[in-house]
């Protein structure tokens, strides 16, 4: 997993609300333990239609869309089944972050652990950012910012922890490694042995 730092993109929206993982990635598309190739399938049954086709009218098929980082979604995205494919879909399709009112919290964690930056912030902001797609928005992961275009900056809620792993691109296995001296250190000099 690489730093995340700071996120500057301009936004896709897909104002769908309820969407849950299993939109996100499809069940029959978990049969990987790798998270290569997973971007390809990320939306399928709403990105195509039945011949294979894109979906024009999907909002993240619109040109607009192409090379944006950051998606804004409807309320409660990511609700359904706890699904790590979904995150690591979402970051192989190109997106960095997720923006709404609610994201679901094992989705959030699951994103979390992975680099996807998951940022939760009021109705005000959310409604600006659904009627404005394409806006040039910073996620600031280290201040817990988002940056509006007209220089606004607005707060989201993240995990001290969390945030700590991102910017230092290490999972929680990589927090525990890097602690590995002073484990080492305390298991020579302890007074008791197991």
């Amino acid at each position: 997993m690489n730093p995340v730092k700071q996120i500057a993109s301009r936004t896709a929206v897909l104002p769908t609300k309820d969407i849950d993982t299993d939109q996100i990635i499809a069940a029959r598309f978990l049969t990987t333990t790798s998270r290569e190739g997973l971007g390809k399938s990320a939306f399928f049954d709403l990105r195509y239609a039945a011949d294979g086709s894109e979906n024009p009218e999907f909002p993240l098929n619109k040109p607009e869309a192409k090379g944006c980082r950051i998606l804004v979604a409807g309320n409660n995205f990511g609700c359904g089944s706890s699904r790590e494919h979904a995150p690591w879909a979402l970051l192989d399709y190109g997106l960095e972050a997720v923006i709404s009112t609610e994201i679901a919290d094992i989705f959030r964690n699951n994103s979390l652990k992975n680099g996807l930056v998951p940022v939760v912030v009021d109705t005000d902001t959310h409604h600006w950012l659904l009627d404005n797609p394409g806006a040039d928005i910073v996620i600031d992961v280290e201040s817990a910012t988002l940056t509006l275009p007209d220089g606004r900056r607005v707060e989201f809620p993240i995990d001290g922890f969390a945030r700590y792993c991102l910017l230092e691109g290490i999972d929680q296995l990589g927090y525990l490694q890097k602690q590995l001296p002073a484990i080492e250190q305390f298991e020579e000099t302890r007074p008791w042995k197991p």
